[in-house]
């Protein structure tokens, strides 16, 4: 043993940086910051579209599905290798119809090589030279099956890949999610499912699971370090003439929430003067989290904005501004 070596470096407890619960996600409630983990699901249940719909919202700093608030915008890199990259631009082009965005703006990057193999080193270092030239919060790829030619049985050949990813993880400050399929068979836990290394399901710092109910598909958060929402029910719609696709929940809210919605809405329409997130939590005294998603749905519907100085009822916003 060489005594000579130098030592790793350590801290007391009390010098570990506390971390904020507005650093702690990325997608509130969706993906944590910098996690890494599996969008995972049974072929043809809309994974690649909840992947981009993550993408496509932290590059613009929309909320994920329409409700999921973007703690932490700015730049995301995609690679779908099972599409054209015209298909993959029509995807882009469907999600930021749907918003109202123009994709000229939008800060979000797609890798257009034909292949990227995350077992071999050449690939291993330009996908490290295209990471720190962007420096994206997001990295997507999908689906890990054509990212590789390795045994996915095999604990030591995933271990190996897996620890690769998470070196770009750490090394690049960006969360990192991998579609994958699952088996249609019901498992206690959805991870369980995934194909594979049982090292995959370990593996994820925020996991999302996609399965298919009838018409509907049922999208299930798990992480490591916090309380997930409860399952979500979403369809794939699009307008009448065909675009605009996207993922939109239609799962209602529940009693408590609405119930919640309804106290914001009338606390803020007898207000003479906008009002802070901290002043509406303090008067109604509820979570932080659930009343930012309460936010964002009256927000969705048109009936509040955020202004400067704060939140006001849609109806009064021109009233208070030009008072």
């Amino acid at each position: 043993m060489d005594i000579t070596a130098e030592m790793f470096p350590v801290c007391r407890a009390n010098e570990i940086e506390r971390q904020s619960s507005e650093q702690q996600w990325l997608i509130e409630s969706v993906w944590a910051r910098d996690a890494v983990g599996i969008i995972g699901g049974a072929p043809k249940c809309c994974k690649s579209w909840f992947g981009l719909d993550m993408a496509v919202s932290i590059a613009s700093g929309t909320p994920c599905l329409g409700r999921f608030v973007v703690k932490d915008p700015g730049p995301t890199l995609v690679f779908l290798a099972e599409d054209a990259i015209g298909a993959v631009r029509a995807r882009l082009e469907a999600l930021c119809a749907q918003r109202r965005l123009d994709i000229d703006g939008l800060n979000l990057y797609a890798i257009t090589a034909s292949t990227v193999r995350l077992d071999l080193e050449a690939d291993q270092q330009r996908l490290n030279a295209t990471l720190s030239a962007l420096r994206p919060r997001l990295l997507l790829l999908d689906p890990l099956v054509r990212l590789h030619r390795l045994d996915e049985n095999s604990a030591a050949d995933i271990s190996k890949l897996l620890g690769f990813i998470r070196e770009m993880q750490r090394t690049h400050d960006t969360a990192i999610a991998l579609t994958h399929h699952a088996s249609k068979k019901h498992r206690a836990q959805p991870g369980q499912a995934l194909r594979g290394s049982s090292d995959l399901h370990a593996f994820g710092d925020s996991n999302a699971y996609l399965a298919r109910r009838k018409q509907r598909i049922v999208l299930t958060l798990e992480h490591r370090c916090a309380k997930p929402p409860d399952p979500i029910e979403m369809e794939l719609v699009s307008r009448p003439n065909g675009s605009a696709t996207h993922l939109e929940i239609v799962t209602p809210l529940n009693a408590d929430t609405t119930s919640l919605a309804d106290r914001a809405l009338v606390f803020l329409q007898h207000s003479s003067k906008p009002l802070t997130r901290t002043a509406i939590r303090n008067h109604l005294k509820v979570n932080n989290q659930r009343l930012g998603e309460t936010l964002t749905e009256l927000n969705r519907q048109g009936l509040v904005l955020q202004t400067p100085k704060g939140w006001v009822p849609l109806d009064n916003h021109h009233e208070s501004a030009t008072t």
